[in-house]
């Protein structure tokens, strides 16, 4: 038996042939949503089980359990999400992560089902480093070297180079990159060597790259260009980012949306609100659309509105008002313009829908600066909309449950704009069949805007007890429920 056949069978049930069939791999990429949320329910099952027996012990058994009620791809997804989780921890600590990740590794990749699959084996791989065994990573190495064709091979060995790069290990990213010279360097290998370069935060050495990929007959494409630059970006070398982005373009290639917005995230970064000023205006005078993520890289970017959002009690409640808040702050004034330019593009109307049905306004995607200014142009949008015409039957703001927030269930966007309609005296409530969905009828929503009580300042949600009035749901009872609706 060989040290990898070994290492499947310490944790996993007994294998139907020595080794897993070879094929293509299982396609692990889509679904994060699953993954993610699978794994924090692991989480949270060894920490309630970990202080009752070894934590190894625990884990093997979180996953067995874990496993017994699973699909095939739901095992994948999950371990998939729990081995990129890994990287994020530091290298000399292990995680929660670190520790369900490879129980789940060894019992998937012993079932039957289960075919070879580089991006798993690449992931497992520094892992097994990190927690001290480096020779069963060097079996699964060895392995893989052996008994795969060399065009898979190289892809294996592609997908193992970023993933020690995401760990931060600089030697074995070299290390690795001598194996692949050894063999026929294509396209999907460049682009691996570069990934990872810029990963470790070595721009001149992926840039390097690129050209030696330029010179051996392969054209780069925009997302090499678009990975140097930002790598250096995020280095505050701006003026070199500047630079491989004028060559990316020498090269016949567009900024599109998505180079746009790397490039404000390195602006924001650095903190070069003037830079990001010219740069929005550059960008819109190209044609290139602005999107909720453009609208969340500067927001974000922007401290004096940032400021403001910790006290949502006190947020302005039109846009003339945060542009005027904005414009008096220290260094504000640039603030104001950088909203200035987002208002101007049409970023709303890809958040809006509007039928005879329902107007709908979709905040998914919004960060909570973004959610502000977005409202904000909703109500303005609206007033314009409704005046003299007939509205749909329905209006309603889509904030979501908080799925996807930093705390599971807890929506931000959704306590924000929940406080924004409350002081506005807004007729939206929390839908009763949807608690991530605030609606009212559409009269009711022209009536309102046409009174003007839009622009007032009501007191507070979280001071009137009233809130429960206003803003009920089916289970709530008191006010510290009713506090609840908005986390």
């Amino acid at each position: 038996m060989t040290v990898a056949a070994a290492f499947l069978a310490s944790a996993a049930p007994p294998l139907r042939h020595p080794h897993p069939p070879l094929s293509s791999s299982v396609a692990t990429s889509s679904g994060g949503g699953v993954g993610r949320k699978h794994a924090e329910r692991l989480f949270f099952s060894l920490d309630s089980a970990a202080g009752d027996e070894r934590r190894d012990a625990a884990a093997d058994r979180v996953v067995r359990k874990f496993l017994a009620s699973s699909s095939n791809a739901t095992a994948l997804h999950t371990l998939s999400y729990l081995l990129s989780s890994s990287t994020t921890s530091s290298s000399s600590c292990t995680s929660p992560a670190d520790h369900l990740a490879l129980p789940l590794y060894r019992r998937v990749a012993g079932a039957p089902w289960f075919r070879w699959n580089s991006k798993l084996n690449a992931g497992v791989v520094p892992l097994l480093e990190k927690l001290g065994r480096p020779a069963e990573a060097e079996a699964l190495v060895s392995e893989a070297a052996s008994s795969l064709k060399p065009r898979k091979l190289a892809a294996f060995y592609g997908e193992l180079v970023e993933s020690y790069a995401r760990h931060g290990s600089e030697e074995k990213v070299f290390e690795i990159q001598s194996h692949l010279r050894a063999l026929h360097l294509g396209k999907g290998a460049y682009g691996s060597l570069i990934r990872a370069l810029c990963l470790l935060g070595l721009p001149e050495e992926a840039e390097g790259m690129v050209e030696e990929m330029g010179n051996a007959g392969l054209r780069p494409s925009p997302f090499e260009y678009r990975l140097v630059a930002q790598s250096y970006g995020r280095l505050g070398s701006l003026s070199e980012m500047r630079r491989v982005l004028d060559a990316m373009v020498a090269s016949r290639y567009e900024v599109d949306t998505v180079c746009a917005n790397m490039v404000i995230s390195c602006y924001g970064d650095c903190g070069e609100l003037p830079e990001m000023v010219e740069w929005l205006r550059k960008t819109r005078a190209s044609g290139v659309p602005f999107s909720i993520r453009t609208y969340n890289s500067v927001l974000n970017s922007c401290p004096g509105l940032c400021s403001m959002l910790w006290t949502p009690e006190d947020v302005p409640l039109s846009l003339d008002e945060l542009m005027q808040h904005l414009e008096e702050g220290c260094r504000a004034p640039v603030e104001a313009l950088l909203v200035q330019e987002l208002v101007g593009s049409e970023v709303l109307a890809q958040t809006l829908q509007w039928s005879a049905k329902e107007g709908k306004l979709d905040l998914h995607g919004c960060h909570l600066g973004s959610a502000l200014v977005v409202v904000l142009q909703w109500v303005d949008e609206l007033k314009g909309r409704l005046k003299g015409e007939s509205a749909p039957v329905e209006i309603s703001i889509v904030c979501g449950l908080g799925k996807h927030s930093s705390v599971v269930g807890a929506s931000p966007v959704k306590k924000l704009v929940c406080e924004m309609m409350f002081r506005m005296e807004s007729p939206l409530r929390i839908d009763r069949k949807n608690a991530g969905r605030l609606v009212a009828r559409g009269t009711a929503v022209r009536d309102w805007l046409g009174s003007g009580r839009s622009i007032g300042a009501r007191q507070s949600s979280f001071v009137v007890g009233s809130i429960v009035k206003h803003y009920t749901h089916p289970d709530l009872h008191n006010f510290a429920s009713a506090l609840e609706v908005f986390d």
